[in-house]
């Protein structure tokens, strides 16, 4: 029951025994009766009074809560004058001054950490109960290969296209892992959690290590191949020379034609180290482009009848599907045709015989797809693909790729190798936008 309620019923109480006593006073006795009346007034004016008194403060909490319910930081309420009512007042506005300080620092804080996930190298993705994704970064976007935020909001990290997506679906939470990818980018996945409000908060954390491991890879295999080599080519050039001054005196030597067949075979398995080396150490030896606007179709098609021989010698059909426009791109020549027939050379021999090639370009992005019917790659050997000296062949050296990767990020392309679900092996390049 309201407090005013409760002053009513006892305003009545307390006034009944005084109408009763005025029946007989009435009568009887007129001072009386006027006296009765005034202690009657007397008593209603101290009840409405203490009324004031008592309800006063009950207002101003009553208006303070509302204040808080509707998260109004910025009102205060006014002294009234009494001295406990001051007091309610006073706490109150000291409370309002602090929360409205405290919600000030929460917003600041959290514009600062708004602005730095939006501006992070590091890719953020945020996740609700079902793992559904509600945020990700602009890093996390170049990452998954998507334009916009609304690409990926309310859908499972699987449902993107991107190959990276594909891995991270593979981490339970709490773990990290380091993911390879068919284009040779490396990343750092975290799938983690905070709590907030007794509930536990997925998110995803993604880190490019490209760079950080290409440059230490580089160090380490460059100065392998500098120290082998130097060893290598000493030893098979003293060898060699001295094969050949042997052989020079056994030719003399009508008796000798076998042991002369022996030393050709020495000499020539010299020469043939020698060349295996050269390969390695021309990985290290890699000149910087001299970019320059370069038709791209034309290139294409030059390479095309410099490789079609090949090609016909094992009945594989090398098919192109240019652009229609000229495509202009920024690029060294030389280099990249050596990049092209590196690739051409690659779908030839994962076809074998009796097969197709198909070098499309297109001007949209720009981009120069290389497709084969090959046997394919499988899932374990994309992720070590474009690795120092890793290679799917029986005798491959692991060169060819890790020469094409290096060319091409001297072009500043991006590209990728993997097969698809229609059983295509593509060589993907995207050329940097010339503005």
């Amino acid at each position: 029951m309201k407090l005013k309620y409760l002053f009513g019923i006892m305003a009545v109480l307390v006034l009944m025994p005084w109408c009763i006593l005025l029946i007989p006073i009435s009568i009887n006795r007129y001072i009386l009766l006027c006296l009765s009346e005034i202690i009657i007034i007397g008593t209603i004016i101290f009840i409405l009074y203490f009324y004031i008194k008592v309800t006063k403060p009950l207002d101003i909490i009553a208006n303070g809560m509302d204040l808080l319910n509707e998260q109004d930081f910025s009102s205060r309420l006014k002294a009234v004058g009494q001295k406990e009512a001051d007091r309610v007042v006073q706490v109150f506005n000291g409370m309002m001054d602090k929360l409205k300080e405290e919600r000030l620092r929460l917003r600041e804080q959290n514009n600062l950490l708004d602005l730095l996930i939006a501006v992070s190298p590091m890719g953020v993705v945020m996740l609700d109960f079902n793992h559904r994704i509600t945020m990700a970064n602009n890093a996390a976007l170049r990452f998954l290969n998507c334009k916009t935020e609304d690409e990926l909001k309310g859908k499972f990290i699987e449902e993107s296209s991107s190959p990276l997506a594909a891995e991270i679906k593979q981490i339970p939470l709490g773990e990290t892992r380091t993911i390879r990818l068919s284009d040779a980018m490396i990343y750092r996945c975290s799938h983690l959690s905070f709590v907030d409000k007794g509930f536990a908060h997925p998110f995803l954390l993604i880190e490019s290590l490209t760079s950080e491991v290409v440059k230490a890879e580089k160090k380490a295999y460059e100065k392998v191949i500098r120290m082998i080599a130097h060893e290598v080519n000493n030893t098979v050039a003293g060898v060699t020379s001295t094969l050949d001054t042997v052989k020079e005196i056994l030719e003399s030597d009508e008796n000798s034609s076998e042991l002369i067949d022996v030393l050709n075979v020495c000499i020539e398995r010299n020469l043939k180290m020698s060349h295996f080396i050269t390969n390695f150490a021309n990985v290290v030896k890699i000149p910087e482009p001299s970019l320059k606007e370069v038709n791209l179709n034309e290139s294409v098609s030059g390479c095309k009848v410099f490789m079609e021989t090949i090609c016909q010698e094992r009945n594989i059909e090398l098919k192109l599907a240019l652009s229609p426009s000229d495509l202009e791109v920024r690029m060294d020549k030389i280099l990249f045709e050596q990049v092209l027939v590196n690739i051409i050379k690659n779908a030839v021999e994962s076809i074998g015989n009796n097969g197709t090639i198909i070098i499309t370009t297109s001007d949209t992005n720009p981009m120069l797809i290389v497709s084969d019917t090959g046997k394919g790659i499988d899932r374990e050997a994309e992720s070590k693909l474009f690795t120092p000296f890793f290679s799917t062949k029986p005798n491959g050296q692991g060169i060819g790729l890790l020469l094409i990767r290096e060319i091409l990020n001297k072009h500043n392309c991006t590209f990728s190798l993997r097969t698809h679900h229609d059983g295509l092996t593509k060589f993907e390049i995207s050329f940097p936008i010339t503005i």
